[in-house]
């Protein structure tokens, strides 16, 4: 064992909120380390929907509470639902969209297979791609 590798402990609730819009934010737990994972918990509000997006990774999400609704994009009909302790894995390079479609709030770990999470949006209007976004720790 390198004398250099140590074990990193995160915590929620030292974990500083990033704004994912009105009905969503983010806190991150493991990443932009050494470690080939980036992960952190995502609480959405009733009524949130992510845009269409991907990633160049793979992607898990873990339902901690609440209910999720996700699905690839073009397979709209084969919505998958989710409750406390199920999880997806949507596959990379292929855009996706998850929701909450309530009534109670959904909180769910987000583990990307990368040391930083990268999001590359689609534009709605034409399937053109704008990004890709980087996650900023910082608020604003």
């Amino acid at each position: 064992m390198s004398d250099r590798a140590q074990a990193i402990v995160a915590r929620l609730a030292d974990a500083e909120p990033v704004s994912f819009g009105p009905l969503s934010q983010y806190r991150m737990l493991i990443g932009q380390t050494a470690m080939p994972l980036f992960t952190g918990v995502q609480s959405c509000q009733p009524g949130y929907q992510t845009p269409e997006h991907f990633h160049p990774y793979a992607e898990y999400l873990f339902i901690l509470e609440g209910r999720a609704e996700a699905w690839l994009v073009g397979r709209e009909d084969d919505v998958k639902t989710l409750g406390p302790g199920d999880m997806i894995a949507l596959p990379p390079q292929i855009p996706h969209v998850f929701r909450n479609p309530g009534p109670g709030e959904l909180r769910l770990l987000g583990i990307h297979s990368n040391p930083e999470r990268i999001v590359q949006m689609v534009d709605g209007k034409d399937g053109s791609l704008v990004g890709p976004r980087r996650f900023n720790p910082a608020p604003g």
